[in-house]
């Protein structure tokens, strides 16, 4: 019970991201959306991760079953 206490109680350690002049501002926002979203569902960056890319699979599988019915897919993705 204690241990649990500890962990409300006790203020977590994260590690911070200097801005600098060469960091894409896309990319430090997005590290920034991750972060915000991690305080607000109390868990890691890296689940925030999860999250999202299981989103995006989702929106992916939609659009396959989209297509198996002769429409238009809603996006386009260009590889290469």
């Amino acid at each position: 019970m204690a241990g649990v206490l500890e962990q409300l109680i006790r203020p977590r350690k994260r590690a911070v991201v200097h801005c600098t002049s060469r960091m894409n501002p896309k990319a430090l926002e997005l590290q920034t959306a991750k972060e915000i979203l991690a305080e607000v569902f109390r868990v890691r960056v890296s689940e925030v991760d999860e999250m999202i890319q299981n989103r995006f699979d989702q929106a992916r599988s939609q659009d396959d079953r989209h297509d198996e019915d002769g429409q238009w897919p809603q996006e386009f993705w260009l590889d290469g």
